[in-house]
């Protein structure tokens, strides 16, 4: 399920890294972050939808390899979105 516009636009405006920024590494870690939340709520109540699963598992391996060249490309824009999108413990 897509996200909403507001949310969509919340996270664009908070994740940025200038006015017309839409597409950067950290952008679409934020809001692959967000649609994984609520594929994760989702499995709650329907444990057997494995249709949604497999696109979970696709998302959540977007998230690491785009996190995989923040990392590398940038340690110090790494560690911002790690700690504001709580994703290590």
């Amino acid at each position: 399920m897509p996200l909403h516009t507001e949310k969509k636009s919340e996270l664009i405006g908070k994740f940025r890294t200038h006015e017309t920024d839409t597409g950067s590494p950290e952008v679409q870690i934020a809001l692959l972050s967000e649609r994984i939340g609520y594929l994760t709520d989702h499995f709650k109540t329907h444990a057997k939808d494995h249709h949604s699963r497999r696109g979970l598992l696709s998302m959540v391996s977007r998230r690491r390899s785009l996190l995989a060249y923040l990392k590398k490309s940038s340690l110090e824009r790494y560690r911002k979105v790690v700690s504001a999108l709580n994703l290590r413990k």
